[in-house]
């Protein structure tokens, strides 16, 4: 089993978050802040990948440290588990939509970090959730995983949907690209034959 618990504690936040890439999509998630864990719970539901994720942050000021290192964290926890990346498919794709709304989540785990990041989202908001939070979010998860990222919302109308089908995209991007390739048998997906940096 691709396993993982790492915990960061930093003067603003205190996360531990613990992941199963060879789950079933069980997730539990105590952030504080209430949109995060239902896109959390994409990842998990839509990426068959067990998720704990427990955090403290300075919610009395906003939440944008608590989003950043949540991405960070898991992040930390995803190039934990997946290990030395041998025998897995390596690239993942997944087009989403959601009644109006349509998202490409494509990933590399290239072991090179980069994120494209394009979401038009149509107002600053959702409920209380500033979605200038999610670039902060990738870019934490990017920077912390080795991943190559590109995320397009190519339509959408509701932000609600918008951020939904992102997030749901990148669970089934991730699914995929960590997806064991029995043809590989236990090689590594590379002409260079390392997926590090």
């Amino acid at each position: 089993m691709r396993t993982a618990t790492v915990t960061r504690n930093t003067l603003e936040t205190q996360i531990t978050i613990s992941l199963n890439l060879d789950g079933t999509g069980v997730g539990r998630f105590d952030t504080g802040v209430p949109f995060l864990d239902h896109m959390m719970d994409q990842i998990a539901r839509h990426g068959l990948i067990d998720l704990d994720v427990h955090a403290r942050g300075d919610l009395h000021i906003d939440a944008h440290h608590t989003v950043e290192d949540i991405g960070i964290t898991l992040g930390q926890a995803f190039a934990k588990a997946i290990g030395d990346k041998k025998g897995i498919r390596r690239y993942g794709h997944a087009y989403v939509p959601l009644d109006e709304a349509l998202s490409r989540v494509v990933i590399d785990l290239s072991g090179r970090p980069g994120l494209e990041y394009h979401i038009p989202f149509t107002r600053a908001c959702i409920g209380s959730f500033d979605v200038d939070l999610f670039s902060e979010f990738f870019h934490g998860f990017v920077n912390h995983s080795m991943v190559t990222l590109h995320i397009d919302n190519l339509r959408g109308v509701n932000s609600h949907h918008q951020a939904e089908t992102v997030f749901k995209a990148f669970g089934r991007a991730l699914r995929m690209a960590v997806e064991v390739d029995e043809r590989m048998a236990g090689q590594t997906p590379s002409t260079k034959g390392t997926l590090t940096a």
